[in-house]
């Protein structure tokens, strides 16, 4: 898997290996919202709560080290989509488009790197997305990293495979029509998983009673996490077009000039009549994210022999244990928003993005 890492990949629909559907372009209209995440992932928003959230899941073993490296972990759940600017490599580490591989693809694909480069070819799982496979070697990277008790690669790797793992819970991220641009639905990436996620954070239900459970086939939960995922773009891309009956152009999107160039963004309006429409959708996929995440990390940590970690944790000052017990409580009630400990939150707060 290292080698593979390497390769320069970009994500790409011009030529498929099934033509699906027409491929329907407009030159003159750009979406605002998919200016930066149209090819990317779950918005910073919800890529650090999923992080912030999978922290209290962990048990007794393993929570301290995590919490005490929070803000670490939530400021750098996004690192893999920063890296897109500067690494070639990293685009197709996020998503897999299933219709490449073939009817049933989701179903039908080996679970093991080696078994589906011979059934596929590397080069077309480079280009077609191989996230489920990039899970998998960082999560044995990560397990090697708590074997020697190295904390800063312990950090990377639970950062970077946590990333991962949010993305194989977008539906989007299973598809050749990513964006809509087959569908006539350009710009539905970003208003799925970012847009409508800012507007309708404060109405989520942000708190679980999951507990980290330690999974004997790991590859299994992650390829059913995906698996649920592709079955979710029926109604994705359904309610969007049954949403737009209800609106004309002027009430679906708006429009602006930015740097001379006319851009179009849905409507606050719009986003909040398809979350209406999708239901529940949103809010489950980033708890079961965020679900998974805490697992992948404590599966990790177990097959690794569940390593004392105390020696690379700075022991609590009674404030910090108080603090502690009270943001616990709030994530167990619901009220991490509420008694504004939510860090993505406080850090849009603070940069005046909110």
């Amino acid at each position: 898997m290292t080698n593979l890492l390497k390769c320069p990949v970009k994500r790409s629909v011009s030529a498929p290996l099934h033509q699906i559907l027409p491929m329907k372009r407009n030159v003159f209209v750009v979406l605002a919202v998919v200016a930066l995440v149209a090819f990317s992932s779950w918005g910073f928003l919800v890529h650090r709560t999923v992080h912030q959230l999978a922290i209290y899941q962990l048990p007794k073993g393993l929570q301290p080290f995590f919490y005490s490296q929070k803000e670490y972990l939530v400021k750098y759940a996004t690192r893999p989509d920063e890296r897109r600017n500067s690494d070639s490599t990293e685009a197709t580490k996020h998503f897999i488009d299933f219709e490449a591989f073939g009817d049933s693809a989701a179903w039908k694909m080996p679970m093991d790197w080696n078994s589906a480069v011979q059934q596929y070819t590397k080069d077309s799982l480079v280009k077609y997305g191989y996230v489920p496979y990039q899970i998998m070697a960082l999560k044995e990277q990560l397990t090697n990293a708590f074997r020697q008790k190295n904390k800063d690669n312990i950090l990377f790797y639970a950062a970077d495979m946590g990333h991962y793992i949010a993305d194989a819970h977008v539906p989007l991220h299973t598809s050749i029509n990513y964006d809509g641009q087959l569908t006539g639905q350009k710009g539905l990436h970003s208003l799925w998983e970012s847009v409508i996620p800012e507007i309708e954070l404060s109405n989520y239900n942000l708190s679980g009673k999951h507990k980290a459970k330690y999974l004997k086939r790991p590859e299994e939960q992650l390829w059913k996490a995906v698996q649920e995922a592709h079955l979710l773009l029926t109604g994705v891309f359904g309610q969007e077009k049954e949403v737009t009956k209800q609106f004309v152009d002027s009430t679906k999107y708006r429009t602006q000039v930015r740097r001379g160039r006319e851009v179009k963004s849905y409507t606050s309006a719009f986003a909040k009549a398809y979350n209406a429409r999708l239901g529940n959708t949103v809010n489950e996929q980033l708890i079961k994210s965020s679900n998974l995440v805490a697992d992948f990390w404590y599966t990790a940590w177990v097959d690794a022999g569940k390593p004392d970690l105390s020696s690379l944790v700075t022991t609590m000052s009674d404030e910090e244990k108080k603090a502690y017990k009270k943001e616990v409580k709030a994530y167990k009630k619901n009220e991490l928003l509420k008694n504004k400990l939510l860090i993505a939150r406080r850090d849009q707060r603070e940069s005046g993005s909110e």
